[in-house]
């Protein structure tokens, strides 16, 4: 049988096989990206979808637009300009199938073989895998603890004449928790709004800051039209709903639809009622808060059993939100030959390296606080330090 030359971009990720292997009960994992399900809530939900049934059912199981039920969007929009200081309108936003579907439809709309797409070093991994389908190349833009360093995005800008594409993640960034300075926003805009290129700035996680405030979106700087904002209820809500948004001028959100409508036709039309009928019962604002204080004190344990328990030259960042933290090694050590290791001893992580397109740094890892006990965090920490130190000098 004869594929496509698409399919000899797609493999079998060894990260998928990693995360098989945190399906086994006895494993203490830090390696998805999983919110926490005890919090789900769950007798919400099925009120809210009563009220669905009862009240629009026929409309709810019926075909609706691809832009999706436009009572959603407006609370979207509204709920995104109070946070991040963006000035959307109901028009401004679109429905789609988790954020991972905004990511595919970007690369169909601006991508063709051997473009340029520019992003930080390191990048979400599940961005890697949507975008690669269209056969770019991809740059990495030296990051640091605040961002994108613009004077690296300027080179590379200058270097790379087939830049087609951006993509960012400036609040709690995955994998490394990093959340970018309002000064690196701004210089990074000014640099934006010289060129015609469009930014996919993915903010799945913004909304779970545990201190601090909360930094304008880089949306809110966008003088040409150029950013693409993409939010979802996959960690505020639930992820099982499939339900994510495109913020974005309404020209360029024209071409979405298109995409689109050729994929799937439109978003569960189910899920969006049930979704803006929960959001019309129920304070989100509320459960929200109960989310962050749960992943703050688990984010706490985990930073607290890193400083007692990990090896000396084990540096790590300390985010201020979201669901990671990432670790760097001393050079030499591998990650994967520690993941080895810590899986005899029933804990998993994933590798960095996964999260750099064009490799290296095998040094470092991704942990995530949010689906673990705090007992099971300070455990699962306590041996991956003695499994460190095994692989030290």
């Amino acid at each position: 049988m004869k594929f496509s030359r698409r399919m000899e971009k797609f493999q079998v990720s060894d990260i998928q096989e990693i995360l098989k292997v945190t399906a086994r009960p006895e494993i203490i994992s830090f390696g998805g990206g999983l919110p926490a399900p005890e919090l789900f809530p769950v007798e919400g939900m099925k009120k809210a979808m009563e009220k669905v049934l009862d009240e629009a059912g026929s409309r709810a199981l019926q075909y609706s637009t691809t832009e999706g039920l436009l009572s959603l969007r407006a609370k979207i929009a509204e709920r995104t300009n109070r946070r991040t200081g963006t000035s959307l309108a109901p028009g401004n936003v679109i429905i789609v199938t988790g954020s991972q579907q905004a990511l595919d439809l970007g690369g169909k709309i601006f991508l063709d073989e051997g473009d340029v797409v520019l992003c930080e070093s390191p990048t979400y991994l599940g961005a890697l895998d949507a975008l690669k389908a269209y056969g770019p190349r991809f740059v990495e833009v030296r990051t640091d603890g605040e961002g994108m360093v613009t004077e690296d995005l300027e080179r590379k800008l200058g270097s790379n004449g087939k830049v087609k594409l951006i993509y960012v993640t400036p609040d709690f960034q995955n994998p490394t928790g990093v959340t970018w300075s309002e000064e690196r926003r701004r210089s990074f805009m000014e640099v934006i709004n010289e060129h015609d290129i469009p930014v996919i700035e993915d903010n799945p996680y913004g909304e779970l800051r545990f201190e601090g405030v909360t930094p304008p979106a880089l949306k809110s700087y966008d003088k040409k039209g150029n950013v693409i904002l993409l939010g979802t209820f996959s960690k505020i809500l639930c992820p099982g709903m499939r339900v994510a948004w495109i913020c974005a001028e309404e020209d360029l959100l024209e071409k979405f639809v298109y995409v689109k409508q050729a994929s799937d036709l439109h978003t569960s039309t189910l899920s969006q009622y049930q979704i803006d009928a929960f959001l019309d019962m129920y304070d989100l604002d509320d459960h929200i808060e109960r989310l962050i204080e749960v992943y703050r004190h688990r984010r706490d344990v985990m930073l607290t059993s890193m400083d007692e328990f990990l090896p000396e030259g084990v540096g790590f960042n300390r985010p201020e939100g979201g669901l990671f933290t990432w670790a760097v090694m001393p050079e030499g050590v591998s990650s994967r030959d520690v993941l080895t290791k810590a899986i005899e001893n029933h804990v998993a992580f994933v590798p960095g390296d996964a999260f750099y397109p064009n490799g290296g740094h095998e040094n470092t890892m991704r942990l995530n606080f949010s689906n673990t006990s705090p007992e099971r965090i300070t455990r699962g920490i306590q041996i991956l330090g003695k499994v460190m130190e095994s692989f030290a000098g």
